[in-house]
């Protein structure tokens, strides 16, 4: 069974594999959005108005709402604000993922809610900057896992449970170093390490030296 620092490792290589979309996607989604399907003029068809893009504008002309399709068939609806700025986003992906975000008005991330594979949610909140602050998501195993981090995006506390159901937490240090590790196995054994600057460690029920 996969230790919580396995489960840490893991995961950070996924978020890294998935940072480049988080920052950019909500202004690239409006542009996207934007140039997809000016092919074809919207039709009536039996009493339905089909389009593959539309547009609201406000008493001013600006662009408020957006719902179309990209390049690649991705539906979307990106909402503005009233400088034209493109703040929140409802869409699904080529894969079958579908993504809320709502970002400033520099399209930085601030809060993301994505479903991977129908059964693995996540939900993200960042900070100016696209610095991840908090994340909570279950994963396709069945394991759930919370994170809190410092202003540089580094997780500094993980709360999780594996696919048995076993809690556990995670505290680590400035450098990624595991510290404090508190669990429960799947047979209910309790067990709790402490590790000092020193190198000194402390560990529950034996302590060693």
């Amino acid at each position: 069974m996969d230790t919580l620092e396995t489960r840490l490792e893991r995961l950070e290589r996924r978020c890294r594999r998935m940072q480049g979309l988080t920052f950019s996607a909500l202004a690239l989604a409006g542009l996207g959005l934007g140039a997809a399907a000016l092919r074809t003029s919207p039709e009536l068809v039996g009493g339905e108005l089909v389009a593959s893009r539309l547009v609201l504008q406000d008493a001013r002309g600006q662009q408020r709402a957006l719902l179309g399709l990209d390049d690649s068939g991705s539906a979307g609806l990106v909402l503005n604000d009233g400088q034209g700025r493109p703040r929140a986003l409802l869409g699904v992906a080529e894969d079958g993922s579908p993504r809320l975000r709502f970002a400033t008005a520099e399209g930085e991330s601030l809060a993301e809610l994505t479903v991977y594979s129908d059964e693995a949610p996540r939900l993200t909140l960042s900070k100016r900057g696209g610095v991840d602050l908090f994340a909570v998501g279950l994963q396709v195993d069945g394991s759930s896992r919370l994170e809190l981090a410092d202003a540089d995006g580094r997780p500094r506390a993980i709360l999780g449970a594996d696919e048995n159901g076993s809690p556990g937490l995670l505290l680590v240090d400035r450098r990624g170093q595991p510290r404090v590790e508190l669990r429960v196995s799947p047979a209910d054994d309790a067990s709790l390490r402490v590790e000092g600057r020193d190198g000194e460690v402390f560990r529950a029920p034996a302590v060693i030296q």
